[in-house]
């Protein structure tokens, strides 16, 4: 099977999230969470990345990365390659450290980057691993770097400052940061939901306008209407992305048929579902099941025998279904 695309652009930005395998201490050993900060610097110094935030944990890792070229994929090969091969060679072990493909949401520059930034800084504290008080002491996140009086110089505090206040870059500055931090951490549970459940979950995090932007930009590539598998997303983000998709085409297919979805026939093998059908299997990734929902078509088996007979018996071959084809391809 291919491996799915993701969606890069020159100053795209992500939240990058992965587990070590079977969800393993990976970074539990000495030396292993600074090998693995090494590489991570290394990585953004190789690709041109910005690291607004990023943190270590016992099994997992967090970043917050800004990618000026479009290189998220390549620099994401590169780094657990490359730690992984140094993890494996130092424990005398073989197979796979991390559980699979990285996840990578979408961010929206600005504040949502600043938000995921704040998620990403209080993962200690919400895995128990240190207090709100102690929270400067976990010595593997961005967090650590910026409160010194150096820092590697892929890291990037701006954003993360300037949506937090507009806080100097100084050590009263950071000072005022970690109290903000604290009531982020003492909001109660509902609010604490609210403001950080989606961060990790789903494709993407912003506006309606930047989840249009994404879209517009996939549909652009001529990616929407083939594989949607493109952005680490989960299986319930990806199911409602893909439905939204399948939704505009099929809109896009019913004007272009001249067929009112408001007025199909009851009956599941209509011909001009079965035509809206056939046209939406020619030019997207659409499953049979989403189809016999939609259209009311019965049996998602029903859909195949339906649209065969419509081929076979030269449906497609009509002036008004091809013209209609040649407005819909991508």
């Amino acid at each position: 099977m291919a491996r799915k695309l993701r969606l890069e652009y020159a100053g795209a930005c992500y939240h990058v999230i992965n587990r070590g395998n079977y969800r393993r201490d990976l970074f539990a050993g000495p030396g292993a969470a600074e090998s693995f900060e090494g590489c991570l610097f290394e990585a953004a110094e190789r690709f041109g990345w910005r690291l607004h935030a990023y943190v270590v944990m016992r099994n997992h890792f967090h970043l917050a990365v800004e990618t000026p070229e479009p290189n998220l994929s390549e620099g994401m090969r590169w780094l657990q390659a490359t730690w992984a091969a140094r993890f494996n060679r130092f424990r005398g072990e073989t197979g796979r450290p991390f559980q699979g493909r990285y996840k990578a949401l979408h961010v929206e520059p600005g504040h949502a980057l600043a938000q995921v930034a704040h998620y990403i800084h209080l993962n200690p504290v919400r895995a128990k691993a240190v207090s709100i008080a102690r929270l400067r002491e976990h010595r593997w996140s961005s967090l650590y770097h910026f409160i010194q009086r150096t820092r590697p110089a892929c890291l990037e505090a701006g954003v993360v400052l300037a949506e937090s206040g507009r806080l100097p870059d100084t050590a009263a500055g950071w000072r005022r940061y970690e109290a903000y931090l604290g009531l982020l951490a003492e909001e109660d549970l509902k609010r604490r939901s609210e403001r950080f459940g989606r961060l990790s979950r789903g494709w993407m995090v912003g506006s309606t306008e930047f989840r249009a932007k994404l879209k517009k930009e996939l549909q652009g590539a001529g990616l929407a209407g083939t594989r949607f598998g493109l952005l680490g997303a989960d299986r319930t983000a990806l199911r409602e992305a893909r439905a939204e998709l399948w939704e505009e085409s099929l809109q896009a297919a019913a004007k272009a048929l001249g067929i009112s979805l408001k007025a199909l026939p009851e009956q599941a093998s209509a011909p001009a579902k079965v035509a809206l059908a056939c046209l939406l299997k020619q030019t997207t990734s659409v499953s049979n099941g989403w189809l016999a929902e939609r259209l009311g078509m019965g049996q998602p088996a029903s859909v195949s025998q339906y649209v065969r007979r419509f081929r076979l018996a030269g449906g497609m071959e009509e002036r008004g279904y091809r013209v209609a084809l040649s407005r819909v391809k991508p």
